[in-house]
């Protein structure tokens, strides 16, 4: 059995040009090639686009995820890897789930807070550092202050405004257009409204640099496959970045 590339493309949530682009690229070879001229993949080309899938989501780039293809491990030793990494991050997730069903509970039956149970989960603070060292203390702590003082429905809001974002910039990544087309300097107008309204970056601080943050966070995303995997991993990050850099060139 086997099924067509519209078919899979459906499935899988992503695109048939994305599909031929693993093909020329030698990531995800179609099983064979219909008289018509339609891709078509069986159930091994399945298990190896699902791994294909999977790496994306922990922000290895195209040539990085070919890499670890190649090594020929067993796939369901491998699937086994990628199942305990998924594991975990449930667990994460369910117990943020349990926080803050214990947390509307305590809201609506007017019972005590229990502080020490309401934040499990949740680690906002794992890039601390990080920023710190990028930016300055004071750079961190006014986006700390910022997020501490939203209430849950502003910061679902805003989280929400950040994955339509990006997934917009994937979907613009896998058609193909220009990152000088109007429809990516759209998004990059977007992205660059997006970073101005966060405390505690260059882009919102007066007299910052903007243009030179816009263009060296572009080159983090590519440099940094944490920040690439939002945006669908090394070709999708180089996208973003030549997009934001016309943008910035152009208007900043």
């Amino acid at each position: 059995m086997d099924w067509s590339i519209q078919e899979i493309a459906r499935l899988a949530g992503t695109t048939s040009r994305t599909l031929r682009h693993y093909d020329a690229i030698g990531l995800l070879v179609p099983s064979r090639i219909a008289s018509n001229g339609y891709r078509h993949y069986d159930e091994s080309a399945l298990v190896r686009l699902q791994r294909i899938l999977l790496l994306r989501e922990l922000g290895l780039g195209l040539p990085q995820i070919a890499q670890v293809l190649e090594q020929g491990q067993p796939e369901a030793s491998a699937l086994q890897t990628h199942l305990e990494l998924l594991r975990a991050e449930q667990q994460r997730l369910a117990r943020q789930i349990e926080s803050v069903e214990s947390t509307i509970t305590a809201l609506t039956e007017r019972k005590d807070l229990m502080a020490e149970n309401m934040f499990d989960g949740f680690d906002h603070t794992q890039y601390k550092d990080e920023v710190e060292q990028r930016w300055g203390k004071k750079a961190y702590a006014d986006s700390d202050r910022w997020w501490r003082g939203m209430s849950e429905s502003e910061r679902a809001g805003w989280k929400q405004r950040v994955a339509e974002l990006n997934h917009d910039w994937v979907a613009a990544a896998e058609t193909g257009v220009d990152p000088a087309s109007a429809e990516a300097q759209a998004l990059a107008a977007r992205h660059v409204a997006w970073l101005t309204g966060i405390p505690g970056t260059p882009a919102a601080a007066a007299g910052g640099d903007v243009k030179a943050y816009v263009i060296g966070l572009g080159e983090m995303y590519v440099a940094d496959p944490r920040f690439g995997a939002n945006y669908g991993g090394e070709q999708g990050a180089a996208f973003v970045r030549d997009a934001l850099r016309n943008y910035a060139e152009a208007n900043l």
